[in-house]
């Protein structure tokens, strides 16, 4: 079965940091661009950032600076470095997969996804 799992998420302070995590299982995502998305209720999905399978990122605008995304190849894992969070970072955070290179701005493309994790940062 093909899976995405998050983990990391959870409630802190203002400034404070968060480290993400998401795992694949069921297929290698060696040759695969992941993404972390984020969404409040009754928004739109919002892409934030994506790795491609070269190692090469991409950042919105509002995460440019304070995030960092990386992966490991070998553990098909990849994580997302939340630094400095806003109490507008507060949303439910999912990660997702799409073959090859895939800009998060394509979320169409995004077909594998996980279940989504809770951030709250707190004013």
């Amino acid at each position: 079965e093909v899976q995405l799992v998050e983990s990391g998420g959870g409630l802190v302070q203002t400034c404070g940091s968060l480290r993400l995590s998401c795992v694949a299982s069921g297929y290698g995502t060696t040759r695969y661009s992941v993404a972390w998305f984020r969404q409040l209720p009754g928004k739109d999905r919002e892409g934030i950032v994506n790795i491609y399978p070269d190692g090469n990122t991409q950042y919105a605008d509002s995460v440019k600076g304070r995030f960092t995304m990386s992966r490991d190849f070998g553990k098909d894992t990849a994580y997302l470095q939340m630094d400095r969070l806003k109490p507008e970072d507060t949303a439910k955070y999912y990660c997702a997969t799409a073959p090859r290179y895939v800009h998060f701005r394509e979320i169409w493309l995004f077909k594998t996804w996980g279940q989504g994790i809770q951030v709250t940062v707190s004013s």
